[in-house]
């Protein structure tokens, strides 16, 4: 009886942190909703100790939640050794990367048997990745449902779907007359910009490497039992529908998926892990609390992405220029390994001497939801990973948007033309130049104070679109997963 009552959701994220984390969060709502549910979250050795860590650092973890290792030898894929996430990895070793996860498949398939035999009965569900379509099929051949997760937000996710599945930019580049067209999903009038896209969507076809991963995966994801969204539904009105639009099934608008320390709520909704991620914050607090409020730049382009050294050189000009406190977490430049030791030589001649009492650079990592949450902190100079995206909005906190990859441009689009709480300095890294006076039009525009200034108009909006969001943790997103979990649980 036991066996029966106790229910099992297997979850199956991609190998990335920024959808790790998500995942994880997930459980917690889910259990939320349902604690008489065993959820396990499987992933390759690597990841899984990840998680493990970080859940050590809950002080009340939920033993609901397990993590299950899936064989994985990166080396037999032409990867680097170990390397079992997208973190450090060049562009081209990421696609290498997700073709090795297909690899997850049969082990997964192994590890559910037991669950049956074990538990007497196939899994409640399985929540999978959306680059991670094929778990649908395991779903179906057990007995079971799927349901796909996205781990970006709305808009971004329909862009990136149908771009990949529809190739409307080959009308550019088969020889159309402008570089603006419709993406199916959106509104006709709603018009992407191929500059908006990074070059390997630009050079897709159907037959390139990227298509023929990414085809079937969406496609099997568009015959799941319905969708998942880490985005809120008052924040992304246009994504959300553009989305139901696309896929043509039921969705739930999941998020804030975020650490509690970023949604303080009155109620005795518990709206995540509590989860401690943020490790050492001292010397940046330190520097936070030393600066006024809203006065502080903050800058980092995520786990896995960098600059050009033009670039990089040019960014510090235009920060030195400025005048402006901030924050940098700086890696090495293209072409390097990012985990590497940073050289003095890809910054201006004396410019950390200089910059002394004005910027503080933090090497590799940061704790980004510390200074994000800190009321010192102005703006984010950010590459618009959703993720980062979210953290920043949630605490009313304005962008400088820096597109680098994946759905990124389309986020940056999103948050000029649907939330006006950002500003676009450039987008992508190969072909894109940039001048040092640029970045300090910008921050300054940005970090401005004046009351009729564009810089206050955005910070206004990221106030109500921060106030919007804490609201749905105990209301729309709160309505919807409790839904969702009706759902499965009523199967």
């Amino acid at each position: 009886m036991e066996a029966k009552l106790r229910r099992h959701v297997i979850m199956v994220p991609f190998m990335a942190k920024g959808h790790l984390l998500p995942f994880l969060e997930l459980a917690h709502r889910i259990l939320h909703h349902n604690a008489n549910l065993t959820i396990t979250i499987v992933n390759t050795p690597l990841n899984i100790n990840y998680l493990r860590s970080t859940i050590a650092n809950d002080p009340t973890p939920p033993p609901q939640i397990h993590l299950r290792s899936l064989p994985f030898n990166s080396s037999d894929h032409g990867l680097p050794s170990n390397s079992e996430s997208t973190e450090g990895l060049t562009f081209t070793q990421i696609i290498k990367l997700f073709y090795a996860s297909t690899t997850l498949e049969a082990p997964l398939r192994e590890f559910i048997s037991d669950v049956i035999v074990k538990e007497g009965t196939a899994p409640a569900c399985i929540i999978s990745d959306n680059f991670m379509g094929w778990a649908n099929e395991v779903a179906r051949s057990f007995g079971t449902v799927n349901y796909t997760f996205t781990t970006g937000g709305a808009y971004g996710t329909t862009a990136f779907c149908s771009i990949c599945m529809n190739l409307p930019q080959r009308n550019i580049a088969d020889g159309g007359t402008h570089d603006h067209f419709p993406v199916p999903g959106f509104p006709e009038f709603f018009q992407f910009s191929i500059t908006q896209h990074h070059p390997y969507y630009r050079a897709a076809d159907g037959k390139d490497e990227w298509s023929i991963y990414f085809l079937p995966q969406l496609s099997h994801c568009l015959q799941s039992n319905g969708w998942l969204c880490h985005t809120v539904e008052e924040i992304e009105t246009t994504g959300c529908e553009a989305l139901r639009n696309f896929t043509k099934l039921p969705l739930w608008c999941t998020g804030p998926l975020l650490p509690s320390k970023m949604l303080k709520t009155n109620s005795g909704m518990d709206t995540g892990s509590g989860v401690n991620v943020i490790g050492q914050p001292e010397k940046c607090i330190k520097w936070l609390d030393s600066h006024a409020q809203g006065s502080l730049l903050y800058v980092s382009f995520g786990s896995q992405n960098t600059l050009s050294e033009i670039q990089m050189m040019e960014l510090a000009k235009g920060l030195e220029e400025s005048k402006k406190p901030f924050i940098w977490v700086i890696r090495p430049p293209i072409g390097f390994d990012i985990k590497s030791e940073f050289k003095p030589e890809w910054l201006p001649l004396g410019f950390e001497d200089r910059i002394r009492n004005q910027g503080l650079l933090v090497h590799n990592w940061a704790p980004q939801l510390d200074i994000l949450c800190h009321q010192s902190t102005g703006a984010f100079l950010s590459h618009c990973g959703w993720n980062s995206v979210m953290e920043s909005l949630s605490q009313g906190v304005p962008l400088i948007g820096w597109p680098l990859a994946a759905e990124q441009g389309f986020n940056a689009k999103m948050l000029v033309e649907e939330m006006g709480v950002c500003v676009v300095l450039r987008t992508g890294v190969v072909e894109s130049t940039i001048g040092k006076e640029e970045v300090k039009k910008v921050i300054e525009v940005v970090l401005d104070k004046n009351e009729d200034g564009k810089g206050n108009d955005m910070r206004k909006k990221a106030s109500e679109l921060r106030k919007l969001m804490h609201a749905s943790v105990n209301g729309s997103s709160y309505k919807a997963m409790a839904d969702f979990v009706s759902t499965f649980s009523s199967i």
